[in-house]
């Protein structure tokens, strides 16, 4: 179980409404300090809701939220993002008519590149360098994800929000993906990732926490899950065998 002091991002009883649907029915969720923690669960379980409740684009309806021992429940987006909270959505957020170098600009305003981070970001996605010029919207869409990620990282952030990164790629740029994540947690950047790949997930997880009708219905080791075969068909429908 993890201490309290370990423990970067907690979620209590969160409740989030989308117009007259009920979305989020109380969800626990505790993501520690330096640590990759999937969040896992069918399509539709409230997993895209989860970060963006976290993120203030959606407000919770009743609940806490505490980032670092501060309540950010509430908050407005901006205030939200000042802490050091990034966000990267399914929809990448990118600036299609800006280019790569504008778009990763616009994520360090006001002060520009500190070319710490813009190494950083160049050593997990090489690509980004060679289209530095390009206009976003030319991109490939495995090189638009990156550039999505790259502009959260640019900046040293405190946790990272990522919502299905791989989603559609093909299994070179995946792997891309998987390299850059590993190499962030090797940092002891904080993650809350939601992934539907299993494998993915396994890869890169050191917690996991798994949705299910607007509730964590299973939270632990990420390993524990991935030796667990009867628990993986229980919770998400698989059975991949542990040792894939």
């Amino acid at each position: 179980m993890a201490d309290a002091d370990d423990v970067l991002l907690r979620l209590d009883q969160v409740y989030t409404d989308i117009g007259r649907y009920q979305i989020l029915h109380g969800v626990d969720l505790k993501v520690r300090r330096g640590h990759v923690t999937m969040l896992l669960g069918r399509n539709g379980v409230g997993k895209t809701t989860t970060l963006r409740t976290i993120m203030g684009l959606w407000k919770a309806r009743q609940g806490q939220m505490v980032f670092d021992g501060q309540a950010i429940a509430g908050m407005a987006t901006p205030d939200i993002a000042q802490l050091g909270i990034a966000y990267v959505p399914e929809g990448m957020g990118i600036f299609a008519k800006l280019t790569v170098r504008e778009n990763l600009l616009l994520a360090t305003a006001p002060r520009g590149f500190v070319q710490e981070r813009l190494d950083r970001v160049f050593e997990c996605f090489p690509a980004l360098k060679l289209k530095w010029d390009s206009a976003a919207g030319l991109l490939s869409g495995g090189q638009k994800q990156m550039l999505a990620i790259g502009r959260a990282i640019v900046e040293k952030r405190r946790l990272l929000l990522v919502d299905e990164p791989t989603k559609g790629l093909s299994p070179v740029v995946v792997d891309q993906f998987v390299a850059a994540f590993l190499a962030l947690k090797a940092e002891q950047t904080t993650v809350l990732l939601v992934e539907q790949n299993f494998h993915i997930a396994r890869a890169m997880g050191d917690e996991v926490a798994v949705m299910d009708q607007g509730k964590i219905v299973h939270s632990g080791a990420m390993a524990a899950l991935s030796a667990d075969e009867a628990l993986q068909q229980r919770l998400l429908g698989l059975s991949l065998g542990a040792g894939e």
